[in-house]
């Protein structure tokens, strides 16, 4: 098989545009056809997203383990990172990483953690006292981050780049 982060970017490319594909098939039939299946598929569209995206990061930290001979595969690239002085990437790793847990488990430590720097954060996060993203958005699934397009696209960049940091 061909290094992970070689395949990473091709998978989510091909990934999103094929949901993006159908996004915009169910968006069309909508207008005809303002059904609950509809809506169920346009929020299946979405929450296949998170899937792909808390996906990447679990196989990335099998791949790290693997690699690096760990039990962590997160905590030791991150002392990589540290070690080599690529402190901006670390950071973005952590938020992202943060990010990916909260989609796993919910309100925690993580999103208290992402919360309190909700602003220098490059994706959006569910405030206290918020509930939505865009209200009146039928497409939209329950997370406290925003998973579009934008973040799956990022999350795939920063492994590769992360990738290529520590393991190269």
């Amino acid at each position: 098989m061909h290094a992970f982060q070689d395949l990473l970017f091709r998978s989510t490319s091909f990934t999103l545009n094929a949901l993006k594909s159908l996004n915009n098939e169910l968006l069309d039939s909508l207008g005809e056809l303002a059904n609950t299946t509809v809506i169920k598929n346009l929020q299946m569209v979405q929450l296949q997203k998170v899937i792909l995206a808390v996906g990447m990061f679990s196989i990335f930290d099998s791949e790290l383990q693997k690699s690096l001979s760990c039990k962590n595969g997160f905590i030791k690239a991150r002392e990589i990172l540290y070690d080599k002085g690529e402190i901006k990437l670390k950071n973005r790793f952590e938020y992202f990483s943060l990010a990916i847990n909260i989609l796993k488990h919910g309100q925690g430590r993580s999103y208290e953690t992402l919360i309190q720097n909700y602003q220098l954060l490059p994706f959006e996060i569910i405030t206290p006292g918020s509930s939505f993203f865009k209200e009146g958005d039928v497409t939209e699934v329950d997370t406290l981050i925003k998973v579009d397009d934008k973040f799956v696209m990022n999350c795939a960049e920063l492994l590769t780049q992360v990738s290529k940091a520590v393991l190269d």
